[in-house]
């Protein structure tokens, strides 16, 4: 497809770019260190598990992108993590260096798939109805997410930074009312202003224990919460300590209620 035939509302270019970019930052941390066996650090999964989870993942994003309608789990943290479970026992590849290229693979039919859809044309995900553009927005968060798992287990240098870091926001407004921890958040109402630095800015209202994402700020919050760009998606994706990030410095909060700070990565359950 010529530019000249891509559709008005396509999905942002740089978030295309971005998704094959870490797909290949992940390949060429497998080939590097291909220790399928290691295990990742604070997680059940081996390398060679992760990257074959990523490749299917990945096959499924190009396949929800090009219009398929499939199912995968019921929604649930605890859905998505059966459905996992499953995937991978029905999927026996462990070489890393092979799933290195069916990662780069899948995100290259992804980023095709998209490239002939409007960024508005909705997809069915494991984590419920978004559309196109928010669904390349998910595939990302995914794969930098256990991206830094495997740069972690393989004691190399991880692909998240400020720039891809924005890029995820679309998909993780539109996620954290669907992975509110019911039992944490039970009851809980306040508002916070979430910020990050140099970056989006919007708020999360909780009432009853429901939460509502809305960009932009509100009057008059009872937490605003400022954090740096790579800890905020870290936090997000339940890869750090709030504690310890408060501690160094890394989550500033403030506010009539600045002690809401410490438990609001607790009131969601990261898929």
């Amino acid at each position: 497809m010529t530019p000249a035939q891509a559709p008005r509302d396509a999905v942002p270019a740089a978030l295309l770019d971005a998704v094959l970019g870490v797909a290949e930052d992940i390949a060429a941390l497998l080939r590097d260190r291909p220790d399928s066996g290691r295990p990742i650090p604070g997680a059940r999964w081996t390398v060679g598990e992760a990257a074959a989870h990523l490749a299917l993942a990945n096959e499924l994003m190009a396949a929800l992108a090009g219009g398929e309608r499939r199912g995968y789990g019921d929604g649930t943290p605890d859905g998505l993590a059966e459905a996992n479970a499953a995937s991978l026992a029905a999927f026996p590849e462990r070489d890393a260096t092979v799933l290195a290229g069916e990662i780069v693979r899948h995100a290259r039919a992804f980023t095709t798939a998209c490239a002939g859809r409007p960024a508005s044309a909705p997809a069915l995900t494991p984590l419920g109805p978004m559309d196109l553009a928010t669904l390349a927005s998910y595939l990302l968060t995914h794969m930098l997410g256990h991206g830094y798992d495997l740069a972690l287990a393989l004691r190399r240098p991880h692909m998240v930074d400020r720039h891809r870091v924005a890029l995820t926001v679309p998909f993780l407004m539109t996620a954290m009312p669907r992975v509110v921890d019911a039992g944490s958040a039970a009851g809980h109402s306040a508002r916070y202003d979430l910020r990050v630095r140099g970056g989006a800015r919007f708020t999360v209202t909780f009432r009853d224990g429901v939460a509502t994402v809305s960009p932009g700020p509100v009057p008059q919050p009872d937490c605003t919460i400022l954090t740096e760009p790579v800890t905020f998606l870290l936090l997000a994706l339940g890869r750090c300590n709030p504690f310890a990030v408060l501690a160094r410095g890394k989550v500033l909060a403030w506010g009539r209620k600045p002690w809401l700070a410490l438990g609001f990565p607790l009131l969601f359950n990261a898929p």
